[in-house]
């Protein structure tokens, strides 16, 4: 068996309005499919396969604890090539009045961090294409470093 990429990630979310605002209308995939009953579910893509994303909404239920536990850390989406996208990304954040919590510079990619409406960490990232990973694949695991974005 060889692993070809991650297909989707799925969550379960307490109110779908407010996920779907946040991955749709904030992030940009595109709602691909949905369905209310048994329960109220949507299917979403960046357009790579018929879905990079589930939000299964169960309403109110314990968020998942913060810091280092056993389980899923965080996801990451990619929001474009360079630093100059990553800067507008930053803006829009800052506009749509969602809280950075992080952003990092981790020489193969320059990431922004944030949370969804349910506390999921996700990471907002580009390449940077000027780092061939490939031939020196020790560098993805290179020392992370502050990054500085112009606001």
């Amino acid at each position: 068996m060889k692993a070809q990429f991650l297909g989707h990630v799925v969550f379960y979310v307490e109110d779908m309005e407010k996920s779907l605002y946040f991955y749709n209308k904030l992030i940009g995939f595109k709602i691909v499919g949905s369905f209310n009953k048994p329960f109220k579910a949507t299917a979403l893509s960046a357009g790579r396969t018929h879905h990079e994303l589930l939000l299964i909404e169960i309403g109110k239920a314990p968020k998942p604890p913060k810091g280092t536990r056993l389980g899923l850390y965080h996801i990451g989406i990619k929001v474009g090539d360079s630093l100059n996208e990553l800067s507008s990304v930053k803006k829009e954040l800052i506009n749509a009045r969602i809280n950075i919590t992080g952003m990092s510079d981790h020489t193969v990619s320059q990431s922004i961090y944030i949370e969804d409406p349910d506390g999921n960490e996700v990471e907002l990232y580009v390449d940077d294409n000027s780092i061939n990973w490939k031939e020196e694949p020790e560098l993805v695991m290179s020392p992370i470093k502050p990054l500085y974005l112009k606001d």
